[in-house]
């Protein structure tokens, strides 16, 4: 009689694959998949949406800075629409007072370009020799790969930087729109919007977590923007009084770029370097002249970055520097300017998404796990300490014991 063909997999087989949980596997890893495919599509869309997006998260951002003003009217009795367009025209005024600060060293440094400019061609023409030793190297370079370097393609873009302007203005014009009537209603309505996520949270623990991130969230970032504000202005006194030391032109200027710039950790710092080593290069002698402005800048970087920042923010918002650097670049790509000034708030939102999602204990610090591994070696001591030919001592009875 002909054997009958098994169809499906075999018991053992199944046995196998139940024993190595197999299922739970593939299970886990398509439901990663699905949350990958989800990141991925969250990221394009924030790409696709700059023009609307960047001016609504710009607006967030700097209300949840200004969260504290507008608390402190509504504990007054100030409706949240007068407080809203209090805090916008505040803005405003800021905006208007920085505009005017700059105005002065940026006129007087036009006026200079001239001459800083043939300042820095007469440095250049010092390195004249080394960029030429460097050009005939990449010549040659060039004829080994089979280059022709005679042959030099000039490509010519039609348009002008009025044309460019003239395009750039009504999108420009339109984001500031965008950002202020965002920035107002955020503020006039964001107790609403609270109000409205909490209900849509269905049990009890889900929405106590809910109303603790909102609550972390507005300290968090306010704190966090309010403190590196104070210190980043901090930062650009002390650079323009440094500037002015060292006979910088315009001090000012130099000292309002550092405070701006100092939002942007790391690519801010590197711009501001080489501003000033350019600067430095055609107003002060020589190479040590432009090298002098930048090492006083990254000093008192160093200073500020390592002691006076961790001091007043406290160790528990210090971020991981790689995912700092991390958010900067993709903010950076996707939104520019804007997006580097939210990368580190966008982080902070995330951690405190992440920490009530997924409570977690704070790391313990190396010396304090150092202390509990050698605490129970030193406090360990023998079972029987006496020489086992001595017994043990009798104890003596005390005074009330001995009388009857």
């Amino acid at each position: 009689m002909a054997n009958k063909v098994r169809r499906g997999p075999s018991p053992r087989l199944l046995r196998d694959i139940s024993g190595t949980r197999f299922e739970r596997i593939l299970s886990n890893a398509s439901q990663l998949s699905l949350v990958a495919m989800g990141a991925l599509a969250v990221l394009i869309a924030l790409k696709l949406g700059e023009v609307v997006l960047a001016p609504v998260f710009l607006a967030v951002t700097v209300g949840l800075m200004f969260g504290p003003v507008a608390d402190m009217m509504d504990r007054r009795g100030i409706p949240d629409g007068i407080s809203a367009a209090v805090v916008v025209v505040l803005l405003l005024g800021l905006i208007a007072l920085s505009a005017m600060l700059f105005a002065g060293p940026v006129g007087a440094l036009v006026e200079r370009i001239p001459i800083i400019w043939e300042a820095f061609r007469r440095e250049l023409a010092n390195w004249k020799e080394p960029l030429s030793a460097v050009g005939a190297l990449q010549q040659q370079v060039q004829q080994v790969l089979g280059a022709d370097p005679a042959t030099v393609t000039v490509q010519v873009e039609d348009g002008s930087g009025v044309q460019d302007v003239a395009l750039t203005a009504p999108a420009l014009l339109a984001g500031m729109l965008i950002f202020l009537a965002s920035l107002y209603f955020f503020m006039a309505t964001r107790d609403q919007i609270r109000i409205f996520v909490l209900s849509l949270c269905t049990t009890r623990r889900v929405r106590w977590r809910t109303a603790h991130v909102f609550r972390d969230v507005e300290e968090q970032v306010s704190k966090f923007l309010l403190t590196v504000t104070a210190i980043n202005i901090g930062m650009g006194i002390g650079v323009a009084a440094l500037m002015a030391a060292i006979g910088m032109p315009t001090p000012i200027l130099w000292g309002a770029l550092a405070a701006v710039l100092n939002f942007i950790p790391f690519v801010g710092q590197a711009v501001m370097v080489v501003i000033l080593f350019a600067v430095g290069l055609g107003t002060l002698n020589g190479l040590e002249g432009a090298l002098l402005p930048v090492g006083l800048y990254l000093v008192l970087n160093f200073v500020e970055g390592n002691f006076v920042t961790p001091q007043l923010l406290g160790r528990t918002m210090m971020i991981n520097p790689f995912l700092i650097l991390f958010a900067i670049t993709y903010w950076l790509w996707t939104w520019g300017p804007i997006g580097g000034f939210i990368a580190v708030p966008s982080l902070l939102v995330l951690f405190s998404i992440v920490r009530h999602i997924l409570p977690m204990r704070p790391p313990v610090p190396k010396r304090v796990l150092r202390h509990a591994e050698a605490q129970p070696a030193a406090s360990e001591k023998p079972a029987d300490t006496a020489a086992p030919d001595k017994a043990p001592a009798k104890r003596k009875p005390t005074k009330a014991a001995a009388t009857p």
